[in-house]
């Protein structure tokens, strides 16, 4: 149980910053196929529950690694917790170094992820380009993130988050970062505010049941378009980041949010120093953690 409750924090500890993906641990440290098997067991156990399956949900949750599973979440939420309060003053205190290192970690993730599909035809790589110019368009029409979201939104955004924690190369926070969400969430956990986490958490739960098997099928079948899409979505949603002046996500200048509407410039030569250095280095790091994935696969 220790040994999964350090495994736990490792990827808790991942998936609280945009770019790095808690399954992208998993693989590492040899556990992803494990956890995988466990969740895919639990939606279909919840789902033959719902349909008053008595007997064949107890079938499936007996195949389910319990202690495995609770000691793995109960070291993400400890490391979730630990750390949601230093990053949300980090961004704060210093937004545009912290943008820099997110951007670092979101394109070391778009390279590991852009080698995933066994080969690139000319409609993956359109169904790219598409959605990241459709997103990046898109993502001109907000110009912050979103302030006291409503219970139908932080449900849904858990839900969608929840997706994106569970496949490889692929940063739940920065799918949180994308959909304008991710400060209120690193507020939520900091402040607990328990109502905003409970309806995060219970999204986080439908979304996994229902979604698991749904995203498990596309990628037997379809592995190399949802990657396509995948890539495309990460693409275009680097608008959110540094050093774009306008964008829509967490990261204010001179400390402050972004508020609504606000025009803001490009950073210059000397302020844009740290940020890249920070974005190289992110990058290092992550490109590091692959290759030390992939020697071990």
């Amino acid at each position: 149980m220790a040994v999964h409750l350090f495994r736990g924090m490792c990827m808790g500890a991942a998936d609280v910053v945009p770019g790095v993906s808690g399954g992208t641990i998993a693989l590492l440290l040899g556990i992803y196929e494990r956890l995988i098997s466990s969740v895919s067991n639990g939606a279909k156990s919840l789902g033959l529950l719902l349909r008053y399956d008595l007997r064949g949900s107890l079938t499936y949750a007996r195949a389910i690694e319990w202690t495995f599973l609770f000691s793995l979440l109960a070291g993400v939420v400890i490391a979730v917790m630990a750390l949601a309060g230093p990053i949300e003053a980090s961004l704060i205190d210093h937004p545009e170094p912290m943008a820099g290192l997110f951007l670092g970690l979101v394109l070391a993730s778009i390279l590991i992820t852009a080698r995933l599909p066994k080969s690139w035809t000319r409609g993956q790589v359109g169904l790219t380009s598409l959605v990241a110019v459709v997103l990046f368009m898109a993502l001109g029409w907000q110009a912050g993130p979103v302030a006291n979201p409503s219970a139908l939104v932080l449900f849904a955004s858990g839900a969608i988050a929840i997706c994106a924690m569970i496949l490889p190369g692929i940063s739940g926070a920065f799918i949180m970062l994308m959909l304008g969400m991710y400060n209120h969430a690193l507020e939520a956990v900091d402040e607990r505010v328990l109502s905003d986490l409970a309806l995060f958490g219970l999204g986080a739960v439908v979304g996994l049941a229902l979604f698991s098997t749904l995203l498990k099928r596309l990628l037997e079948h379809h592995h190399d378009l949802v990657l396509a899409a995948l890539i495309g979505l990460m693409l275009g949603s680097l608008r959110v980041l540094w050093p774009w002046p306008n964008g829509v996500g967490v990261i204010g200048r001179n400390g402050s949010k972004t508020a609504p509407g606000a025009v803001l410039d490009w950073p210059t030569i000397s302020e844009s120093l740290v940020p890249l250095l920070l974005a190289i280095a992110a990058m290092i790091v992550v490109l590091g953690l692959d290759a030390l994935t992939r020697r071990r696969s």
